[in-house]
């Protein structure tokens, strides 16, 4: 299966923050009236301070199903990143879209960034409940890192996982402009 990684468009910003609301509610990660839901909700902001993803499937091209956010060295939205480290954020799929490859694509495509970026490692965070996270991100080469885990708000604990970018060869997802 192939899937169609690409940087999103302004006039897709709106949908974008839709589908991550909406993909992490169907997973109990949050609720509509969180105030966690505006920042997911807002890939206005992440867009003009991070890189903003999108994924298609080649028998939708215009739909999309899935998305991430890149952080950059100086991005705001990094939370975990350290010099030379890119930062992954905020990977969401839609229900119907799962299964077909889309969150590897897209976390692919944020390798490549990292490696373009010259970065020696990317990270993200997790929350424990996030299984299929996990083996996904195991399986690409992502290694727990409990002396990054964190936690935001005293009822939330995050996992880290990083990968170090030296050992990894990128392939996969290629973006589309």
């Amino acid at each position: 299966m192939t899937v169609v990684v690409r940087p999103a468009h302004t006039s897709e910003l709106g949908a974008v923050g839709d589908l991550t609301v909406d993909a992490y509610a169907v997973d109990g990660l949050v609720r509509e009236q969180d105030r966690y839901a505006d920042t997911l909700r807002d890939a206005v902001t992440r867009a003009r301070e991070a890189e903003v993803y999108v994924a298609c499937l080649p028998e939708r091209p215009g739909t999309i199903v899935g998305t991430v956010t890149f952080c950059p060295q100086g991005s705001p939205w990094s939370q975990l990143a350290q010099p030379g480290e890119g930062e992954l954020r905020m990977l969401a799929v839609a229900p119907q879209a799962r299964g077909r490859g889309v969150a590897e694509a897209l976390v692919g495509v944020c390798v490549e960034r990292a490696h373009e970026l010259g970065y020696t490692a990317l990270v993200l965070s997790t929350l424990p409940v996030q299984r299929a996270a996990h083996r996904l991100y195991e399986r690409l080469g992502f290694r727990r890192t409990p002396d990054l885990d964190w936690s935001p708000r005293d009822e939330v604990g995050l996992l880290a996982y990083r990968l170090e970018l030296a050992r990894f060869a990128p392939a996969g997802a290629r973006m589309r402009e």
